[in-house]
């Protein structure tokens, strides 16, 4: 790509930049104490200049998106997982948002906080795994992953387990049916998330279910209920498919900080220069 071709993008990069460090007290507002905006911005802007959809977004929707997540601190684009900034067209305006989706791993984590959950689990059953579920007055549910084989066949329920502070427990099983219902319901249905990620897709799918039967803090049921609306009820958007959403792992971050803020100097002056 040559440099002509470039300077829209650049001057995207630059522009999301200084809405950023233009917020950047209202993020360290946010943030609990062991994040820092400095970071969030620098990982932020790293992960935008690998994927031009991201750059697609309005800065605005980026730093709402990167807002909801820094609120919950939920870090986006590092090796936790624990929450996503994923590109969806608005049908409304013809723009293209940024929103935050946070995966299973951030759901666990946030209902870890509420202080009524003591655990969590949640895993995936192949047909070559041994398992048994029973319901009634003494529920019981029993899997043996089968770690001898190459191959442990296709996956045929998802399941999630909470254990409670009192010493109760609660568990949710689904079927591989029931799980594609979701799925096709879904706007990222044939790209992105549920095609990528479709393990930590149906682990989060059954994770959501299960919560409905456990004791919820506020802050949680507006996470589920707001990620339920984006990805299935809002009728105006559309998921768009980055082809290669990026994860940036903690050790790999921490190398492109430094160089992330060389990169957007760089291609601020290439974009003066055009």
């Amino acid at each position: 790509m040559n440099q002509k071709a470039l300077v829209p993008l650049q001057q995207r990069l630059v522009s999301l930049r200084h809405v950023l460090e233009t917020k950047k007290m209202s993020l360290a507002s946010v943030l609990p104490k062991h994040m820092t905006p400095e970071r969030m911005i620098k990982i932020s802007l790293v992960a935008a200049s690998r994927n031009p959809q991201l750059l697609n977004c309005s800065p605005e929707s980026f730093l709402g998106a990167l807002m909801d997540a820094s609120e919950l601190g939920l870090e986006p684009f590092s090796g936790l997982n624990y929450s996503y900034i994923i590109p969806y067209r608005n049908n409304r305006t013809g723009t293209t948002e940024a929103k935050f989706m946070p995966s299973y791993r951030g759901l666990m984590e946030l209902a870890r906080r509420s202080g009524q959950i003591k655990s969590l689990d949640a895993d995936i059953v192949y047909e070559h795994d041994k398992w048994e579920v029973e319901k009634g007055l003494n529920p019981k549910l029993v899997h043996v992953p089968n770690f001898h084989v190459k191959d442990r066949g296709k996956p045929i329920l998802v399941y999630a387990i909470a254990k409670f502070k009192d010493d109760g427990y609660q568990f949710r099983v689904m079927t591989i049916e029931e799980i594609e219902k979701t799925r096709k319901s879904s706007k990222s249905s044939n790209s992105g998330p549920w095609v990528d990620w479709w393990d930590q897709m149906a682990l989060k799918t059954c994770l959501k279910s299960l919560l409905k039967h456990c004791p919820m803090s506020t802050e949680l049921a507006e996470v589920v209920a707001k990620d339920n609306i984006t990805d299935h009820g809002d009728l105006n958007i559309d998921y768009i498919d980055p082809n290669d959403v990026p994860e940036i792992d903690e050790e790999k971050a921490s190398k492109m900080e430094t160089k992330s803020e060389d990169l957007v100097e760089r291609l601020a002056g290439l974009t003066k220069d055009a």
